[in-house]
């Protein structure tokens, strides 16, 4: 039983984008859209190229920001505020969420690409503000993006996480490697299950799985 193996967890990380909120809410639609404006506004790019250099970036350094930083010396808080500046009224509060990780022994943190600005507006609009005791955006990783390891060091080390007492919940396969590699237990939330030797659990259903285990 789950439960069972998350007995000595006592802090719990979550992701937010598609992780916190359903995937179906396509906030990312709009955020993709955004980028690519700025990018063929700052970079002076038809828009076809923009796509490109967005999806690319992402690939190569995990988030289109690192590339931009790398690539072009983009100053990041500008171009963060700017992305996220997007329409939220499509998330609707889950109390369902809220009272499962409310109940769960120990402390939580939210660990996100985006900024903490934009965090705790999307938390806010999905009724669960006031419930993580640290919230940890993109600039409290200086800059640096999972997966990188250095992002999970810096706040692992700010929040004094204990990798064997510790689980991480994402929707990206790609920093739940990272998080296995720190020692964290690692589930896997998205609509369909990866297997994959670093993933520990997969659920499409966050409120339920979290109930199985307090």
């Amino acid at each position: 039983m789950p439960r069972d193996q998350f007995k000595p967890i006592r802090h719990w990380v979550f992701d937010l984008d598609n992780t916190l909120y359903s995937p179906d809410a396509r906030l990312f639609d709009q955020i993709e859209d955004r980028m690519a404006n700025w990018i063929v506004r700052t970079l002076d790019l038809p828009r076809e190229t923009a796509n490109e250099i967005r999806k690319s970036y992402w690939q190569t350094y995990g988030t289109t920001l690192a590339g931009l930083m790398a690539e072009h010396k983009v100053e990041p808080d500008a171009f963060l505020a700017d992305v996220h500046d997007i329409d939220l009224s499509v998330l609707t509060p889950d109390p369902d969420l809220r009272r499962a990780i409310d109940a769960l022994p120990g402390r939580r943190i939210v660990f996100t690409n985006g900024d903490g600005a934009y965090a705790r507006r999307v938390l806010a609009a999905r009724g669960l503000d006031n419930l993580f005791e640290a919230i940890y955006g993109v600039e409290d990783a200086a800059y640096r993006p999972k997966p990188e390891r250095e992002a999970f060091r810096l706040v692992f080390d700010a929040d004094k996480v204990t990798p064997a007492q510790s689980a991480m919940f994402e929707d990206d396969t790609r920093n739940l490697q990272t998080a296995h590699d720190f020692g964290l237990r690692t589930v896997h939330v998205a609509p369909e299950a990866d297997e994959q030797p670093h993933i520990h659990h997969h659920t499409d259903d966050l409120p339920g799985f979290l109930s199985q285990l307090v």
